[in-house]
């Protein structure tokens, strides 16, 4: 069963920072695209950003450009998101998604992804 676990998540006061990791098991393929995404309460969905594994590869929303960042480890199965200069509105559950498939769908939308964590708790004080 595969399985993905992130961490990391908690209550911060605003300009702190928080590491997310998403560990990732189960699995017997290996990851094309895996993506951090975000959701605060009334809100859909939103992308935060997007990394393969395998290399040469990361995008953070322009939004969060500056103040963000993503990284991984192939061999480890596992990712990260730093998050630096936390502000208020950055309070969501954040969630890590995965995919072995190279569907032609744009890393930015949920759609492409196949597996999901449960979501960490991202609270930040003003």
């Amino acid at each position: 069963q595969v399985r993905l676990v992130e961490s990391g998540g908690g209550l911060v006061q605003a300009g702190g920072s928080l590491r997310l990791s998403c560990a990732a098991s189960g699995h017997t393929f290996s990851w094309n695209y895996m993506a951090w995404f975000r959701q605060a309460p009334g809100k859909e969905r939103e992308f935060v950003a997007a990394i393969r594994l395998s290399g040469g590869y990361t995008y953070v929303e322009d939004s969060m450009k500056g103040r963000f960042a993503i990284s991984g480890d192939n061999v480890k199965n596992t990712m990260w998101l730093q998050m630096n200069g936390l502000k208020p509105e950055d309070t969501a559950v954040y969630y890590c998604a995965g995919t072995p498939n190279r569907r032609g769908i744009s890393v930015i939308t949920p759609a492409r992804y196949d597996y999901w964590g449960q979501g960490t708790q991202v609270t930040v004080s003003s």
